[in-house]
């Protein structure tokens, strides 16, 4: 007897005299037996509770699914071989599962090495579970898979492993819905405010989406919003609107999120009508944004008794981007632009204008760039200059820095730029529940905690009932009333911050200071996270009421109005509502190469303007240097040959 005929006979005695509680279980230890002798299995077809056929998986042949013809074995290959292999599992009367030959033998040598078979890739089930676990957490499939090897170092997975798995998952959470009716329905199932705009063909063009934990907050904290669209998001290339808030804590919130087809005026005024909806009609008392022209007259259109602050570190860069190249000596436009701070932060009207004045004269040589500043930002000074800006209430905002910051860490979460709507607003949710769950924690925290300066009877009745930040600034007023250094009270400080100057607090003559002196947007006394929010409920209960009065009254409705009504309802129930994912354009032009650009699922954004003007001007700063450099050596070495060096080009000289 061979040895390939005794081998045989040795797998029918096991296979006969084996049997196994679940298919699982059969799975796993006729895998495990034939892995040791140098063979992966693979499922052929299986009935489930009925039997399971397994073949080896180097069984069956090439098959082009692709339709592709011999395009793709040109570059590929294949490991089927038709081997004839082949075992059944059945279940039995009784519930066990036995195992019964179809055909034993193999066409090939058994592998030395299992790490190439697919089938010896496969994860178990704790380790899918935890791949299932941290990639809802937001964890990349790099760290995911460190995790697993962490726990298991002879762990046979592969970074492909892990992607086909999460492919798997998405799959199966599809069940065989569109992306787009699944997210809708994941909308509806947990309480987000959402709308939608779509073409002829039912391509979404916009999307609003408004998280519930966001909508809380954004009751609470509807004083101060900051706006401002960031890029390279999502794979559509769509504009993202970024909606940011600000708690008592002087921190920042998400309060929602736009998908914007284009930044035109149209696109931002149905933007925040949905958002005014989700206020419930509020108006803020500020907005901060850059000048967008179109946010701009949006602004004004949906929220008229807002005002628009200009984001002035966006202004300041617009200067330099547009003023540095007519200063050829950095110095000189160090001193351009301390001036220029001079006019964006006078205190009152008369001292912009005189700043203004001589700002004009020192530089009226410089026609071009004066010019750019009348033209561009003068028009605008009501929105920016501190003689204006500081008779709002916006909390210590001047710039737009919280939606430069609010973008950067949710693509931290993102980690690419090439997820759709459903893909991105599962990175929105996680970037919202740990920022919603940090403010809870730090609203426990100063409930029952008193900070060490603030801690004397002047500061008694605000304790456990104005945050923390709000009592620092307090005490740092009170602190110039100890040292002697007040300033002539302009009031900006009340008007902006909603909490007591110096003067104010002198003018108490050391009484306590009262919670009515202190704006309800720094109270953390009647803040509480821990409630759910009813608003979802109270939607639907209003609709209910709406049709319980409609069925009511309809009967007593003339034949016209009865004809109208029931003509509009049933066009509401006919309109389609199957939406598809807006279309992926290519973008003009070469795609990106690795080696020479960002690739195109980078999340970095482009550099600024202002950034080419900086870089520019170091280079050639470098480059005068080093001109210096090298006339210094000539003339400190008298040794050296002038003619040893390069003649000095146009270029060497800023």
């Amino acid at each position: 007897m061979d040895s390939s005929s005794s081998i045989i006979q040795s797998e029918e005695l096991y296979l006969a005299n084996s049997k196994f509680e679940s298919c699982d279980e059969l799975l796993k230890n006729v895998r495990s037996f034939y892995y040791d002798k140098g063979y992966g299995l693979s499922i052929k077809d299986s009935t489930k509770d009925k039997y399971v056929t397994l073949q080896c998986d180097r069984g069956g042949s090439y098959r082009d699914r692709m339709g592709i013809g011999d395009k793709r074995k040109k570059n590929t290959g294949s490991r089927l071989i038709n081997c004839p292999f082949q075992i059944v599992g059945k279940k039995g009367n009784d519930g066990t599962w036995v195992l019964k030959v179809k055909n034993l033998t193999h066409n090939h040598e058994p592998s030395t090495d299992m790490s190439g078979h697919p089938s010896f890739r496969r994860l178990l089930p704790d380790d899918v579970q935890s791949v299932k676990n941290m990639t809802l957490s937001g964890i990349p499939p790099r760290q995911i898979l460190s995790s697993l090897r962490q726990r298991n170092q002879n762990l046979p997975a592969v970074s492909r492993t892990i992607y086909n798995l999460k492919a798997k998952i998405q799959k199966e959470n599809l069940n065989n819905r569109s992306t787009v009716s699944a997210l809708f329905e994941e909308f509806e199932k947990k309480g987000f405010i959402y709308d939608i705009l779509y073409d002829s063909v039912g391509h979404i063009t916009h999307l609003f989406v408004v998280h519930p934990l966001s909508i809380r907050l954004a009751k609470v904290f509807s004083n101060i919003f900051v706006m401002d669209c960031t890029y390279k998001t999502n794979k559509y290339k769509m504009p993202l609107l970024d909606i940011i808030g600000v708690s008592c804590f002087n921190t920042s919130f998400y309060s929602g999120f736009v998908f914007l087809k284009t930044e035109d005026e149209y696109s931002y005024v149905w933007a925040l009508n949905v958002f005014k909806k989700t206020l419930e009609n509020r108006e803020p008392s500020v907005i901060m944004s850059d000048r967008e022209l179109a946010l701009m007259n949006a602004i004004n259109v949906v929220f008229p008794n807002t005002t628009n602050l200009l984001c002035i570190w966006h202004i300041e860069k617009n200067v330099l981007a547009n003023c540095k190249k007519h200063f050829p000596h950095t110095n000189e436009f160090d001193i351009f632009m301390s001036y220029w701070n001079n006019v964006a932060y006078s205190t009152t009207p008369t001292i912009f204008e005189d700043n203004w004045a001589e700002f004009e004269l020192c530089y009226q040589t410089k026609k071009a760039a004066i010019e750019y500043i009348k033209n561009t930002w003068l028009p605008w000074k009501e929105k920016f200059v501190s003689a204006w800006t500081e008779r709002y209430l916006h909390f210590g905002n001047r710039a737009s820095s919280r939606a430069e910051g609010a973008h950067a860490k949710l693509k931290l979460y993102l980690q690419v730029s090439t997820g759709g709507f459903q893909g991105v607003t599962e990175k929105f949710c996680l970037a919202i529940e740990h920022e919603f769950n940090e403010m809870k924690v730090k609203l426990s925290y100063e409930k029952i905690h008193v900070p060490h300066m603030c801690d004397s009877s002047v500061f008694r009745d605000l304790l456990y009932h104005v945050s923390h930040f709000a009592l620092k600034k307090i005490h740092m007023q009170y602190e110039k009333i100890k040292n002697g250094t007040m300033n002539p009270c302009t009031g900006h400080f009340m008007a902006t911050m909603g909490l007591p100057c110096a003067h104010r607090i002198k003018d108490l003559q050391g009484m306590k200071l009262s919670l009515d002196l202190i704006h309800p947007h720094w109270r953390v006394d009647k803040l509480h996270l821990n409630s759910e929010d009813d608003s979802h409920n109270d939607r639907a209960n209003e609709f209910d009421v709406l049709l319980s009065e409609l069925s009511s009254r309809y009967p007593k409705w003339p034949l016209t109005k009865k004809e109208f009504a029931t003509s509009m309802i049933t066009k509401l129930l006919t309109e389609s509502d199957t939406f598809f994912e807006p279309m992926i354009c290519r973008p003009k032009g070469r795609p990106p190469k690795s080696k020479k650009k960002k690739g195109l699922n980078s999340i970095a954004r482009d550099p600024s303007r202002f950034e080419f003007v900086e870089s520019s001007q170091r280079a050639r700063s470098s480059s005068s240097t080093c001109v210096f450099q090298r006339n210094n050596q000539v003339h400190e070495n008298n040794l050296l040959d002038l003619n040893s060096y390069p003649p000095f080009s146009s270029e060497d000289i800023p």
